[in-house]
């Protein structure tokens, strides 16, 4: 082994790991990030809707000089029928303070940028190399390997990602369980600034974040999302990936039926298809939180589990930036006291739990399993356009507006209408 020896070795160059590398930089530590991509970002595939709360703190004003794509100022939010949508659509033109705003980005370029700012403070990174064990002595771990090299580190941060093959070695994770991962699958559409203009409303830098449930995800949980970049429009599905064997389609046919469904083919017409990508993605919240410290290890990011996916909104982002803040701190705490066994730093937990990071996942614990109901992407998105359909066409002598709303209720089911929104209540 090298007789060097970092203050911190962080797996993986995403949000988590390039935040981690910059608050450890900027105190000054010895930091070393490696990157299994060609470079961070080039494996992150996310939607992507950055909440900017989290990144606030540590980077005030971050926006000004990070290559965001547009700020989210208008939201939608579809429900779909084989071939109906009803829309709920939110505008909000006054311009919030800077950490009550979210805006659209591409990993490729964000994550890269935020892992400049750790290198220019003095974080140290290598790309295009793949760890391939932890390094553990006397029960602690000491570094990683990575081909023949071994390299020793203090503490070793993993933000690797959903499927971390590395915490499951040191047994701080299980093994990716169906019902708490999702596939997701993306294409990234160019348009003209003059089709963006028309077909989404994107004026000056401002854009939109529209969300899809119902028939996309094929009657099961999951849905669709849209959002739009400088001249681009990030177009996907996400998928629990318990019901796949349930699909009468493929993944790949799903995303085609969703481009090609009456609400989203006239938006998407002749965009030029730059890149397909997919993954998988957390979505089992607070049953996904892994083990989070041992004798000189933390985990971060997807690597640990958190994301959020609340219906009305998606979250991982945000989230992973603040966990690898509260990483870097907790090592910059194990630092003074020349101590890095899981007691001392386990204060990362303590971090998490007084931060809104396990505040949230705490609070939505429930929702996974309330969401997995059939009822919510098959009856109630054809219930929802009955409803509008009667309200609107004229055929006859007209019913009251109570009648035609109760004689679609009654199709659901009164009962199951109760049902599910006593449960909703309770697991929000």
């Amino acid at each position: 082994m090298s007789d060097d020896i970092f203050d911190a070795i962080i797996v993986g160059g995403g949000l988590a790991g390039g935040t981690a590398a910059y608050v450890l930089a900027q105190a000054g530590c010895d930091v070393l990030v490696v990157e299994r991509g060609n470079f961070a970002g080039s494996k992150n595939m996310t939607g992507g809707r950055l909440y900017a709360h989290s990144l606030e703190k540590i980077i005030p004003n971050f926006a000004q000089e990070a290559p965001v794509e547009r700020l989210v100022t208008r939201e939608k939010i579809s429900m779909l029928t084989e071939t109906d949508g009803v829309t709920l659509d939110y505008q909000h033109t006054q311009q919030e303070e800077e950490a009550a705003r979210s805006y659209t980005v591409l990993r490729s370029s964000f994550d890269q940028w935020l892992m400049e700012k750790a290198e220019d403070a003095g974080a140290q990174v290598i790309t295009g190399v793949r760890v391939d064990e932890v390094l553990v002595k006397d029960g602690k771990v000491c570094g990683v390997k990575a081909g023949d090299d071994e390299i020793e580190a203090h503490v070793v941060i993993l933000a690797d990602g959903v499927n971390s093959l590395l915490a499951k070695q040191l047994g701080m994770t299980q093994k990716v369980n169906p019902h708490t991962v999702a596939v997701g699958v993306k294409e990234l559409l160019e348009f003209t600034p003059q089709q963006m203009e028309d077909r989404f409303g994107c004026t000056n830098d401002e854009g939109l974040a529209w969300l899809f449930a119902g028939a996309p995800s094929g009657g099961y949980l999951g849905g669709g999302f849209l959002y739009t970049n400088k001249n681009t429009v990030s177009l996907g599905l996400v998928l629990g990936l318990h019901n796949v064997d349930k699909f009468e389609k493929t993944v790949p046919q799903l995303l085609e039926d969703f481009k090609q469904h009456p609400v989203v083919a006239p938006l998407i017409k002749d965009g030029k298809l730059l890149e397909y990508s997919a993954h998988m993605v957390p979505e089992g919240g607070m049953n996904m939180v892994s083990e989070l410290v041992k004798d000189g290890v933390l985990v971060a990011g997807d690597a640990a589990g958190f994301c959020l996916n609340v219906g009305y909104t998606v979250r991982g982002m945000d989230l992973a930036i603040a966990s690898g803040e509260a990483a870097a701190k907790a090592v910059l705490m194990a630092k003074e006291q020349n101590n890095y066994s899981q007691k001392e730093l386990s204060c990362y937990q303590s971090l998490l739990n007084d931060s809104f990071v396990m505040k949230d996942m705490k609070l939505y614990k429930d929702l996974p399993s309330f969401l997995d109901n059939t009822r919510f992407f098959t009856d109630y998105p054809q219930m929802a356009a009955n409803v509008m359909h009667d309200l609107f066409v004229i055929n006859g002598p007209e019913k009251p507006v109570r009648k035609k709303i109760l004689s679609q209720v009654k199709k659901v089911g009164v009962m199951n209408l109760i049902k599910d929104g006593f449960k909703g209540v309770r697991s929000l």
